[in-house]
């Protein structure tokens, strides 16, 4: 089975296709380039939805 995800490395910036030693540091796998480039962005915007239903809960 071929891995063809995308990935952001943490550690560098960098985005990658396909397997990688250094998984520990990886965010994804996502369908694109343009959209691995965009993980931590992606990764706030559900961070702040999570936030909000969590407040909405407590409430």
């Amino acid at each position: 089975m071929s891995d063809d995800g995308w990935y952001y490395d943490v550690s560098t910036g960098k985005v990658s296709q396909g397997k990688d030693p250094n998984a520990l540091n990886r965010m994804g796998p996502y369908p694109d380039r343009a959209t691995a480039e965009r993980a931590l962005e992606i990764a706030a915007e559900r961070n702040k939805a999570a936030d909000a239903a969590d407040e909405e809960w407590n409430n």
